[in-house]
């Protein structure tokens, strides 16, 4: 890997897509084959010129087996001055090979950081890092969970991921330094037959209760980096996941969990800075005959059309041009992989023959500039459980809420001549005070409310069932039920 410093630099590796504030910065796909192409990567970029988009995220991988870490030596020398000829930015997603090689080591963390470094004083033109990917997945990062079942893999990231943060911006305080690239799901489940995974919304509290106990009065990232893919290719932009996870339909529940891990601290939040880079998107389609012989292997998804998938990629640059947290938009890939258990997503066939999806993408572009052309999204943090709703029915109810949530529930004594004091109900069914009845609420399911001890004292009482988010027991939502007299 070399180390002296590029002998050119470029305005348009600052390039943006034209737009007001809030539009998009950039939109591109994560595709290594301008970096591995033997002419450098010309036609490759020329493509994504043509297609109207100004980035490409590549992978450059870590092996501290190997001199120097680095597994791809000399590849970024030509791929780079490519890249800048077509006014393409270039974004580092940097990760170890395997998935232990962060956390077998004691000295990995230091090692890694120092590859970082050099990587990032030899190319001083790339000023955009993604730091590992997916770490909530054990095919990227193990381990994910301590012996005794409880979430490891956030702590650790959290971790290097704030070294990374102050040796990137020692060497350019104006590297853009991108967290997480995290998985749009997982199962939370350590003891799971295969793929023991962390949610999104639980690795970034977990993060950010790392982030508290470790005293940092630094950021740790300035922008986070997601993959919000699909349940199946054969679902609509539109449908989401189940909490807590997270597709391009519930965008809201990764900003509202890294609200609720950050806020108050020195690491930004969606609403004062952070930015959304969504590095992987895609909807696989299946082969069409005339393209056939580019392929092979056997199918292992379910696979969406070719002219679903052009109708929603299009959709896809509308709808998110209109999300002002959304600063980046690459899609995976540009062309198909080959292998068909590999992912089929690509605008253009394994054969390079285009798909429909190629000029809905180009002329998707063409007509917003990375602008909004609708109503702009407006988002701002929950202050009570999300979703939350409780139904009465004489002295009993029900509850629901569109995540993990606990409650608790008393018959509260009121003036029957003012309205009740909500806000001292609530704090007294909270804390203790009274002798409430508990339980917990799974996310959209609706559960009977445990029945509290009847009141024997004469007088005018509501049922009173105060719901509190998992995830934040700072957010909680009260509800009152009828008022009913006890003659005593």
């Amino acid at each position: 890997m070399r180390i002296l410093a590029a002998v050119f630099s470029c305005a348009l590796c600052t390039l943006v897509l034209a737009g007001s504030a809030g539009a998009i910065g950039a939109i591109g796909v994560t595709e290594d084959a301008g970096k591995y192409s033997s002419d450098g990567g010309g036609p490759f970029f020329a493509q994504l010129d043509d297609l109207g988009m100004n980035e490409n995220a590549i992978t450059i991988y870590w092996d501290p087996s190997l001199p120097g870490g680095m597994a791809e030596p000399g590849l970024l020398d030509r791929t780079l001055p490519a890249a800048a000829a077509h006014g393409i930015r270039i974004v580092l997603t940097v990760y170890a090979r395997r998935p232990t090689q962060f956390t077998l080591s004691p000295t990995a963390e230091a090692q890694f950081t120092d590859f970082l470094e050099r990587l990032a004083l030899a190319y001083p033109e790339v000023k955009d890092f993604v730091v590992g990917n997916e770490p909530n997945q054990p095919r990227f990062w193990q381990p994910q969970f301590a012996p005794d079942g409880s979430e490891a893999a956030g702590a650790a990231y959290e971790q290097l991921l704030a070294r990374c943060y102050d040796v990137l911006k020692s060497v350019n305080p104006a590297i853009r330094v991108i967290g997480l690239g995290l998985s749009e799901r997982g199962n939370d489940d350590p003891n799971a037959p295969s793929n023991a995974s962390t949610s999104p919304v639980r690795f970034i509290q977990a993060l950010g209760a790392a982030y508290y106990a470790s005293g940092r009065e630094r950021p740790i990232m300035d922008a986070l980096a997601y993959h919000p893919y699909p349940g199946s290719s054969t679902d609509p932009l539109a449908k989401g996941l189940p909490w807590p996870n997270a597709s391009v339909a519930n965008l809201d529940r990764i900003k509202q969990a890294v609200w609720d891990a950050f806020h108050g601290t020195a690491q930004p939040t969606f609403e004062n800075g952070l930015g959304l880079v969504v590095s992987e998107v895609g909807w696989q389609v299946g082969v069409v005959a005339p393209s056939a012989s580019a392929y092979h292997g056997r199918e292992n998804v379910a696979v969406t059309s070719e002219a679903t998938q052009a109708a929603i990629y299009g959709d896809l640059v509308r709808q998110l041009s209109c999300d002002p947290d959304v600063t980046d938009l690459l899609f995976l890939h540009l062309a198909d992989e080959s292998d068909l258990s590999g992912f089929q997503s690509g605008l253009e066939r394994a054969d390079g023959s285009r798909r429909p999806s190629y000029d809905a993408v180009k002329t998707a572009i063409a007509q917003t500039h990375g602008r909004c052309l609708g109503k702009p999204l407006t988002w701002r943090h929950a202050t009570g459980v999300v979703g939350a709703s409780v139904r009465f029915s004489g002295r009993r109810a029900t509850a629901r809420a569109d995540e993990d949530a606990t409650y608790a529930a008393a018959y509260v004594r009121i003036s029957p001549k003012r309205a009740p004091r909500r806000v001292s109900i609530d704090r007294a069914l909270t804390s203790g005070e009274l002798d409430a009845a508990e339980g917990t609420l799974s996310a959209a399911t609706r559960v009977a409310v445990r029945r509290p001890t009847l009141p024997t004292r004469r007088g005018t009482y509501v049922l009173a069932v105060s719901l509190r988010a998992a995830m934040n027991g700072e957010r909680r939502s009260l509800f009152l039920g009828l008022p009913f007299h006890v003659r005593g």
